[in-house]
């Protein structure tokens, strides 16, 4: 990973050119070097116009190391420490899932649902980093948003999201939805679902698998909440729910036979239904 030469690269177009001989994605790189150099991780444009600036010693170590630690698959949100979700910057670290673009249509759902409600009753269950509570609790003010986790050490990311973003969601330490209440207007959750033995998940073995793996067909979870969540929503009340990308049939199944009406999916941003949902009219 070295010029010709062989000093260390010293500036940005060779280092990043290093980077691609070592198999890191270009991107992914800028975004590493962006980071020790202290720069936004949107200053792309900045690497661009100052690639043949010499930058100073510490620079190649730092950013050789997170190449290194790139190339064994940690996610680059890790290395730097922070991901943009529904435009808050969220920090993350090995105690949260990494928030991907895809939940964001978990969120949109969410908020159209709650047009028309005035400070709607919202609870994000599973909430890891707060990505999913954080975004309709800054899209929505007025909603009174709660965001549960079981794990103390996720709730301590996602409250330091919430305090560093002032924005006033209300946490709890349950199992699901043991304490979320009543009457509420709306349940959404990106709850484990991969199924154990699922060969991706040695893609995703530096994110935690309790946050991710749920039985032998990665639907366990899923199955508790649907069942619990009719006696913690209002009449007219909606569940929503991300799952994998050959889950939605089953999902749909899932919420129809609980007796959710109008049960429907909706896709991500590859065209894969990734969320399901239905809204409860039954008498509990």
């Amino acid at each position: 990973m070295t010029p010709e030469d062989g000093r260390p690269p010293s500036t940005a177009a060779q280092m990043l050119a290093a980077a691609a001989a070592l198999g890191v994605a270009r991107l992914d790189a800028q975004l590493l070097l962006l980071h020790v150099l202290a720069r936004p991780s949107g200053d792309r444009a900045w690497l661009l116009a100052h690639d043949a600036d010499i930058l100073a010693d510490n620079v190649w170590p730092a950013f050789s190391s997170l190449c290194t630690r790139r190339m064994t698959g940690e996610p680059v949100a890790y290395l730097v420490g922070e991901k943009e979700f529904h435009g808050l910057g969220l920090q993350v670290d090995a105690r949260v899932l990494v928030p991907r673009p895809d939940t964001e249509t978990l969120v949109e759902w969410a908020l159209r649902l709650l047009q028309g409600r005035t400070s709607p009753r919202v609870v994000d269950l599973g909430t890891g980093s707060g990505a999913i509570a954080l975004a309709i609790q800054h899209a929505r003010p007025d909603a009174k948003v709660t965001a549960i986790d079981r794990s103390p050490d996720a709730l301590a990311v996602a409250r330091g999201n919430a305090q560093r973003l002032g924005l006033a969601v209300r946490f709890a330490e349950a199992d699901w939805l043991e304490g979320a209440g009543t009457d509420l207007d709306l349940v959404v959750s990106n709850p484990p679902y991969v199924a154990a033995g699922d060969p991706h998940l040695v893609a995703l073995r530096h994110e935690p698998s309790s946050a991710l793996v749920s039985g032998a067909d990665g639907l366990d979870d899923i199955r508790r909440i649907v069942e619990a969540a009719p006696g913690h929503l209002s009449k007219g009340g909606w569940l929503l729910l991300e799952h994998g990308y050959d889950q939605a049939a089953s999902v749909r199944a899932l919420l129809a036979r609980r007796g959710f009406a109008d049960v429907q999916s909706r896709d991500d941003l590859a065209g894969i239904a990734r969320c399901s949902g239905g809204i409860w009219r039954s008498v509990k």
